[in-house]
């Protein structure tokens, strides 16, 4: 907790012991009651009081051998009795005199010392309180920003896992195309130089726009068309606008990636469906590929990064606010993703 919060803290507490000593003196007002100690001694003995301790129990927390700092701790405990009894001795002696009736009744009583332990005891609990309701917040203050930075180092781990896997696709894409000399290849390259860039600046940040994205996916899709020589494999469809909206860099691409790796090129036309539709509060993205009836689906490998590693990420990203259902029936394999806010 920074300084000023823990000022504010011990400033916040005054005023409640304060206000309680001062409300004490309203209320009995207009009787025979004298508030000179409540506005005088009394409050020097009670700051003495509280950060004698509290810095005794702050040695504690603080220092990994605890035998030294308990032994201060009881030592200030009981230096502190005879430390209130004799500072307030000494104030009536010398100073509150004139609020003492006769001089010669001033002395010492088993009461007044009850009363000093008594004030101690109670100074005591209120430092130990306000020493642990500030460690407390910090502790979970520590745990909040460890636990932020194992997220987003998890969350660059599996991004890292996705960058790779598609780049090496696509520059194979490619290969083929300059290896047969097709003059699609000069074509191919500018996709990829805009595919690298995206790669390279815009999904390093935690959100880009949803634009963006999108346009990440036909330059890969126009790749992949290249490659099968087929430009009505595809039919993608995107419906809402996608204005002033962003997601995660990145996400959607493992999906369609897979639907390429594992669909049947010649089972129909289009042999891959893309419905993205944008809502104002949520968005959702389907996938359909017709896949050959002898060849199995891994459902826990979509886009060779593994279903896994693409749950956690979307646990890390949109916790409580998505729902990915992956579902195969005889020749299609169906992919629903929904974020919402």
């Amino acid at each position: 907790m920074k300084l000023k919060y823990k000022i504010l803290v011990h400033l916040a507490f005054w005023v409640y012991i304060f206000n309680q000593t001062f409300l004490g003196i309203i209320m009995m007002s207009g009787k025979v009651y004298d508030p000179f100690e409540e506005i005088t001694i009394y409050p020097v003995t009670s700051l003495l009081t509280f950060y004698s301790i509290y810095f005794s129990i702050g040695a504690i927390f603080s220092k990994k051998k605890k035998l030294f700092p308990i032994l201060l701790l009881i030592g200030v405990f009981l230096l502190l009795v005879p430390t209130r009894v004799g500072l307030e001795y000494l104030f009536w002696k010398y100073i509150g005199i004139s609020h003492v009736t006769d001089i010669k009744t001033l002395e010492i009583t088993r009461s007044w010392w009850f009363n000093s332990l008594r004030l101690v005891i109670i100074f005591g609990i209120y430092a130990l309180l306000v020493q642990l309701a500030i460690r407390w917040y910090e502790s979970q203050k520590l745990k909040s920003e460890l636990m932020i930075q194992t997220k987003a180092s998890e969350l660059a781990l599996l991004r890292s896992q996705i960058k790779p896997h598609f780049l090496f696709n696509t520059l194979n894409n490619i290969y083929s195309l300059v290896y047969t000399k097709s003059e699609e290849a000069p074509e191919a390259v500018m996709k990829m130089s805009a595919i690298m860039r995206y790669m390279l600046y815009d999904a390093a940040a935690d959100t880009v726009p949803l634009e963006k994205e999108i346009d990440y996916l036909k330059s890969f899709i126009a790749l992949e068309n290249i490659r099968l020589r087929q430009k009505d494999f595809v039919d993608l469809t995107i419906s809402g606008s996608y204005e002033n909206r962003t997601i995660a860099p990145m996400l959607l691409i493992p999906f369609v990636e897979n639907a390429f790796k594992h669909g049947c090129k010649n089972c129909a036309i289009p042999g891959i469906k893309i419905n993205l539709f944008i809502d104002k509060q949520w968005i959702q993205f389907e996938v359909i590929n017709y896949i050959r009836k002898t060849q199995p689906i891994n459902k826990d490998n979509i886009g060779g990064i593994g279903l896994q590693n693409i749950r956690r990420r979307l646990e890390l990203l949109y916790p409580a606010h998505y729902k990915l259902e992956i579902n195969e029936k005889e020749e299609l394999f169906t992919v629903l993703l929904i974020l919402w806010n």
